[in-house]
């Protein structure tokens, strides 16, 4: 069994987790104490691995920082990595996401951000450059800003294509590329937004996040604002897959790294409460890409419970059994060394948690 690495990213700094066989985990921090951390990349590529975290100081703004040992030292670049150029007239708010390319493409790393862009790194995310044609795209314009801001928080690449990439907007939708980020169009067809007029538009819906199969990579499961989808066509069409759980409003989805048809979820009451579906501690398990789903508790606490889970505080890592997370805004961090089977409490009171990512180091 290697090691594996947990990274949390909290309302008051990052915290790194190790365990030599995810029983017994050992936890580091504060890092970047008292900065917002809202994304975390881990980069396994080209013999290393590379820690991206995008933080965010309430004093100095917010900025990409990158690690290659670990988290022992970090590495910030003379000028912000992300910036958006002068002629946008407009400035970093918040980085949502970092996610490093595969092997298809070397070197490269996005970065969603709020305002909602799209940017991208060729040197490992030391520096990026905006996509300028999703930032023109005429239906940005008319992209509002959902509850928690206007993000690009979701960014699938895939590893048959470089130049094929999906990302998702709050409150903008799904939109791809096919041709390295030239062009970008609307992929929302059958996703409800039930707050609008047309319950079904070309975009607008507020998608919350989305996450690929690992072996059908067609398929995407995605968590919307009051439902649950999945897409066997890259995102040409969505169908509900909602109808077998407690509730549809959630925020985080993620996928299991080599079963096709598996994907977890954290249901939460309608938007209204934003609270565990009857105050219990659960994760939802699909095993046959949304035609069912099952609870998962045994070993989550029993009594009533209070903790959201957030759009990237639900991950999954590629270890065997694959291993599951998520940590809450009580400050808890939970996984599982079985797939979701049985769970345990890794740490607790800590800040709110804004993000986790788990990955094997050797």
């Amino acid at each position: 069994m290697s090691e594996t690495l947990l990274a949390v990213g909290t309302q008051k700094g990052l915290f790194l987790g190790r365990s030599p066989d995810r029983a017994r985990w050992e936890f580091t921090g504060p890092h970047f104490q008292m900065n917002a951390i809202y994304s975390i990349g881990i980069d396994r590529r080209e013999g290393r691995v590379r820690l991206l975290v995008g933080a965010d100081s309430s004093h100095w703004g917010p900025s990409v920082w990158w690690s290659d040992d670990l988290g022992a030292s970090w590495q910030e670049p003379s000028r912000p990595a992300v910036r958006f150029p002068e002629h946008t007239g407009t400035s970093l708010e918040r980085v949502w996401q970092l996610q490093p390319a595969g092997a298809e493409a070397p070197g490269v790393v996005y970065a969603g951000t709020q305002p909602a862009a799209l940017f991208r790194s060729e040197d490992g995310g030391e520096s990026f450059a905006l996509d300028v044609p999703l930032w023109s795209h005429p239906q940005r314009k008319d992209w509002t800003a959902g509850f928690g801001g206007q993000g690009l928080h979701t960014i699938v690449t895939d590893p048959r294509d470089a130049d094929a990439l999906t990302v998702a907007v709050s409150t903008g939708g799904v939109y791809r590329t096919a041709d390295g980020g030239r062009s970008w169009h609307p992929a929302n067809s059958g996703i409800r937004a039930s707050f609008l007029p047309d319950e079904y538009p070309e975009f607008g819906q507020c998608v919350h996040k989305v996450a690929a199969d690992p072996v059908d990579r067609d398929r995407l499961y995605l968590q919307n604002h009051g439902g649950v989808y999945r897409s066997d066509d890259g995102g040409g069409h969505w169908q509900d897959v909602g109808s077998d759980l407690p509730a549809t409003f959630g925020f985080g989805v993620a996928a299991h790294p080599r079963t096709s048809g598996t994907a977890y979820l954290f249901p939460l009451d309608a938007d209204y409460a934003r609270l565990p579906v009857a105050r219990r501690c659960r994760v939802f398990r699909t095993r046959d890409a949304g035609a069912s789903w099952q609870p998962l508790s045994d070993g989550l606490p029993t009594e009533d419970h209070y903790g959201v889970v957030l759009r990237d505080a639900l991950c999954t890592d590629d270890g065997e059994p694959a291993g599951v997370y998520f940590g809450n805004r009580n400050g808890e961090v939970y996984g599982s060394a079985d797939e979701g089977d049985s769970w345990a409490q890794l740490t607790s009171h800590l800040p709110d948690v804004l993000c986790v990512r788990a990955a094997a180091l050797s």
